[in-house]
């Protein structure tokens, strides 16, 4: 299948996804999520599975072939062609990992194996989740729990190895037990610098308008330059290249601005709706801008994933009838279900460019439904989307949206994507 049409299913996947942890989770709140960490995570699980858990798994990923070879193929290739750290060549800064920790009681089968190290590029670590015994005494049941913790570090501290230490404690006290059996995760950091830098002797602050009617001051980014914007019927979308390496590779934010301050939701539903109208909505020509604004903003956000998929019609692998038997060499593959996602992003976005953290192929014809001649204002002072993308295959990293950008932590750079198997 080609890949130009698998990566636009992964785009309606992104969209989609966003929409909806956005309505179930995140009403409220500032949001950003890398819908790629997700799709790639449960790649590896329908990678493991086999019968109706396989089938309903990569149907939900938009593998219509129902092909794992396609699945393969896609993943294998998005980890090659995006996910390759450009800083070398100039570029922005990737840094991807995937990993699989088993339990050493349970060898992974020879097919599983070699599609985890050679498709997905992951680490395999046997890692020591618990201690049989018949009849447990209390010291031997402390001594289960000081496993768990054990294994948990390892697992946090491989995530801190392969980032650079950007990303520290990323599962939570409590979140392995002795009852944990394997662990499928991935971590993304990304950090590009925008083509041309804003000035920050310029940056002023100004009002925000929310979504209740109040409004906050915050710092805006402001410009008098041309800038990457097309105008449509009820938003704007402003387009930030980020500044590009030797490689073919081309990542850019884009930010989806409702004309109508309260008109953020309605925009996410018709975006959602048109999913694959999204290139067309993506400007590739500069134009005179009259007044630019866009506010700084750093986002965390974390949630427990299982409910919002289960929402979108992925039940099977989180069943107890679930079919990872493909997974592990023991009959007791038969019995392995995923029992929680763990997923944490983290972005900050200012005059010098983007930070952003979590888990993300074919060329893409990208036009512009809007060409207009006269000068546009754009003025983010009130919410909106953004998403930041390659351009080159079209692959959707992370999306969010911004509600309050007041609204900041200080905190370390943690993304995760974890899956759990009891």
């Amino acid at each position: 299948m080609a890949l130009r049409v698998l990566i636009g299913r992964q785009t309606s996947f992104a969209i989609s996804l966003s929409k909806h942890v956005g309505a179930a989770i995140a009403s409220d709140t500032n949001l950003v999520l890398s819908p790629l960490s997700i799709h790639l995570a449960l790649a590896l699980v329908a990678a493991g599975s086999s019968g109706y858990t396989f089938n309903q798994t990569v149907s939900f990923l938009g593998i219509r072939s129902g092909k794992l070879a396609d699945l393969s193929s896609l993943s294998s290739q998005i980890v090659a062609l995006v996910l390759a750290d450009g800083l070398p060549r100039g570029g922005p800064r990737v840094s991807f990992a995937n990993g699989v920790f088993v339990d050493s009681s349970l060898p992974l089968k020879p097919s599983f194996n070699d599609i985890v190290i050679n498709k997905f590029k992951a680490e395999v670590n046997a890692v020591d989740f618990q201690t049989n015994c018949s009849r447990c005494s209390a010291t031997t049941v402390l001594e289960l729990f000081q496993k768990a913790d054990v294994a948990l570090n390892e697992v946090n501290s491989w995530v801190e190895n392969v980032t650079s230490n950007l990303i520290k404690e990323l599962l939570p006290p409590g979140s392995v037990d002795k009852g944990t059996r394997l662990v499928l995760g991935n971590a993304l950091y990304f950090k590009g610098s925008w083509t041309e830098k804003f000035d920050a002797s310029k940056t002023l602050n100004s009002e925000f308008y929310l979504l209740n009617g109040t409004s906050v001051e915050v710092a805006f980014i402001t410009s008098t330059k041309k800038q990457f914007l097309s105008s449509y019927d009820g938003f704007k979308v402003l387009r930030l290249p980020y500044k590009q390496g030797q490689d073919k590779r081309s990542f850019s934010m884009y930010i989806f601005l409702p004309d109508a301050k309260d008109g953020l939701w309605d925009l996410e539903e018709r975006l959602n709706s048109e999913s694959e109208l999204l290139t067309r909505y993506l400007p590739m020509r500069k134009v005179e801008v009259n007044k630019f604004k866009m506010p700084k903003f750093k986002i965390s956000f974390g949630f427990e994933a299982s409910s919002v998929l289960k929402g979108l019609g992925l039940v099977s692998p989180f069943s107890a009838d679930a079919d990872l038997s493909e997974m592990v060499d023991s009959p007791f593959g038969r019995s392995l279900f995923v029992s929680s996602i763990f997923h944490k992003s983290f972005i900050e976005v200012n005059e010098e460019g983007t930070v952003a953290t979590a888990a993300s192929a074919a060329l893409a014809t990208i036009t512009s439904m809007a060409l207009p001649m006269n000068p546009l204002n754009f003025e983010a002072d009130h919410p909106f989307m953004f998403l930041i993308r390659e351009d080159t295959t079209g692959v959707v990293l992370f999306t969010g949206h911004v509600l309050n950008p007041s609204i900041a932590q200080s905190i370390s750079l943690d993304l995760g994507q974890f899956f759990f198997f009891p």
